[in-house]
């Protein structure tokens, strides 16, 4: 059987997090409904979100793979710092 709570968030706060649920693809009452889930079972309050990187960094990172994809820009391994830094005098 479901039941209504009734819940005073800050509207910023709602707004939030309705979107990171959407963008999850959830709606927020399942987010909800897994953190009283959780709570009952474990007796604890866990809060955490996965890293995700900024605009900047993710360009970068996109950059990045399709480089080493492309073979571009990518080194060979070395067993040492020796080897390395004569490779780098090389270029």
């Amino acid at each position: 059987m479901k039941t209504i709570i009734n819940v005073k968030a800050d509207r910023d706060t709602k707004i939030k997090a309705q979107r990171l649920a959407k963008e999850l693809g959830l709606p927020l009452s399942v987010v909800i409904n897994q953190y009283l889930k959780d709570f009952i079972q474990q007796g604890k309050i866990t809060f955490s979100q996965p890293l995700m990187p900024n605009t900047r960094t993710r360009k970068m990172l996109d950059r990045v793979l399709a480089d080493i994809k492309k073979g571009k820009n990518v080194s060979q391994s070395f067993n040492n710092a020796k080897d390395l830094i004569a490779d780098l005098r090389k270029k």
